[in-house]
């Protein structure tokens, strides 16, 4: 497996949940805490450390306001519990424990009902920059932050709601929507372009190579999305960028199933990466 330092809950990884991991976990006690180790905890805090100081001048400013409502702890894992009262407070979502990997229509129920699946264990110091399953650090700081954001916040409710009563042969078409957008988007800010994806903000190395000069960066098309390929093992070639997250909320507004069928009338793009053998 490349090391291409980032990991990402989508579709594609919800749908490998029957295969094995070395991951189980954590189950909270009589009181909703889990209990972390020393060594859980100072993984957190190397993670937390490390990325705090790699997205600064490179995230867009509502990633940074959720972060600073959220107030995650620098040394420690927090607890869902302190999650969850400003999530419901700013936009009425919940986070939702999991296993490391979910079932396709369990990922989609939870986004629908507004309760992002977080898999309650931290990679090992040994896969420190990257491992297939979305750990804690990937859902909390990556994406937690972000649904403070109301637009933010709809279309993935939307994302969820479509997820869960398309038929199997449109999810591959909205898999590839939410890896070019709540993954791996980038977005214009009057400070200049910046990155919202989790997928991004959670990896050091997808977090430089994004704003470098190396990926495409292509204007956000909804049908183009759509129809574009990816790999979840590489640094991505190319990232889409929004007008602003304003665009997030006009398109749950739009018959996004219908833009499924077209783009597969249309075909799919061609890679822009080589193909797994």
């Amino acid at each position: 497996m490349p090391d291409n330092g980032h990991t990402a809950r989508t579709p594609a990884t919800a749908a490998a949940a029957s295969k094995a991991t070395q991951y189980q976990a954590r189950l909270p006690d009589e009181h909703g805490v889990i209990h972390w180790n020393e060594t859980e905890n100072a993984t957190w805090a190397t993670l937390m450390d490390r990325q705090l100081e790699l997205i600064d001048g490179r995230v867009c400013q509502e990633y940074l306001d959720g972060l600073d409502r959220l107030d995650l702890p620098r040394d420690r894992i927090p607890q869902l519990a302190d999650i969850d009262r400003v999530l419901r407070d700013a936009t009425g979502w919940e986070t939702a424990q999991v296993p490391a990997l979910i079932p396709f229509d369990t990922f989609f129920e939870l986004l629908a009902n507004r309760r992002f699946p977080v898999a309650t264990f931290i990679r090992s110091p040994e896969e420190l920059d990257y491992l297939k399953e979305p750990d804690i650090f990937h859902e909390v700081f990556g994406h937690c932050p972000m649904l403070t954001n109301p637009a933010f916040a709809e279309f993935t409710a939307t994302y969820g709601r479509l997820g869960l009563n398309a038929a199997p042969k449109d999810r591959g078409y909205l898999a590839r929507l939410y890896w070019m957008t709540v993954e791996f988007g980038l977005v214009e800010t009057p400070e200049g372009r910046r990155i919202y994806g989790g997928g991004i903000i959670s990896s050091p190395k997808e977090t430089l190579h994004a704003m470098s000069k190396t990926p495409v960066h292509a204007p956000f098309d909804p049908l183009d999305a759509l129809r574009t390929p990816y790999r979840i093992d590489i640094l991505q070639p190319l990232y889409y960028v929004l007008d602003s997250l304003e665009t997030l909320h006009d398109l749950a507004q739009k018959d996004i199933m219908a833009l499924v069928d077209e783009a597969r009338s249309q075909g799919l793009f061609a890679p822009r990466f080589t193909p797994k053998s």
